[in-house]
């Protein structure tokens, strides 16, 4: 199960965390098999650090991290939504954080 951020219960859903990726790269130049690979990544890691109930946190997090190494763009675009972005500047913020890591 995860445990959504409003306090909600939802079964696990591997396709839904790949429609999502799917989402994040669209017309982008990442795979489907990276987007899988990424999936199968973090569902092992999920299974492996969660008995019973994964905090949708955790999820969006680890999404977070396999985008950044896939695909900038994918990756803005993804956290754009999971963190809410209200402002032109939360993107530009962004775009900084990720060219000061490299």
């Amino acid at each position: 199960m995860v445990l959504k951020r409003d306090g909600r219960r939802e079964e696990f859903s591997r396709e839904k965390l790949l429609s999502g990726l799917k989402k994040a790269c669209q017309k982008r130049p990442v795979s489907l098999k990276a987007m899988e690979d990424l999936v199968d990544h973090i569902v092992a890691s999920v299974t492996t650090k969660y008995e019973s109930e994964v905090p949708g946190e955790a999820i969006g997090w680890m999404v977070m991290e396999g985008l950044r190494t896939l695909d900038a763009v994918a990756y803005v675009r993804f956290a754009s939504v999971y963190r809410r972005f209200e402002e032109a500047t939360d993107f530009v913020q962004e775009v900084k954080k990720l060219e000061a890591n490299k």
